[in-house]
């Protein structure tokens, strides 16, 4: 059986992400731009790599909001938000090798992609690398 965890996790999380992304987005091409996509790509990097419960802005969540709200009505699996980290994670890192390389055309579609990826989860619970983790469970097994 898959470990469960409480969707409004992630959710909290996009919430973060998606003020961050904003911010690339306003400010690319500029060295704060930069360091903060660095900052992201690694917080995806986490979340996808070493796990969820290891996730920076999940820390935050665990530690100052769940404790005020009350127990979720319903859990999910961690796979699909792992999967949608690692889609977060290729995003950024397509977006800093952009910015690295001078391409800020690619590096600003890259971080709108994933800003608007995580607005939809944020905003209406629509996690899309969620979906695209659900459709090749479908596809592959």
């Amino acid at each position: 059986m898959s470990k469960q965890i409480d969707p409004r996790g992630p959710r909290f999380g996009a919430g973060i992400t998606a003020i961050v992304l904003a911010i690339i987005l306003l400010t690319i091409p500029s060295a704060l731009a930069t360091v903060l996509l660095v900052i992201q790509a690694a917080v995806f990097g986490i979340g996808a790599f070493v796990g969820l419960h290891a996730h920076p802005y999940g820390a935050v969540y665990r530690k100052f909001v769940v404790r005020r709200l009350q127990p979720p009505k319903e859990l999910e699996a961690v796979e699909p938000p792992t999967f949608a980290q690692l889609v977060g994670f290729v995003f950024a890192a397509t977006g800093l090798v952009a910015l690295v390389l001078g391409s800020t055309f690619v590096a600003t579609i890259a971080v709108g992609f994933a800003l608007a990826a995580a607005f939809l989860n944020s905003v209406f619970g629509i996690c899309l690398g969620c979906e695209m983790y659900v459709i090749g469970q479908r596809i592959f097994n």
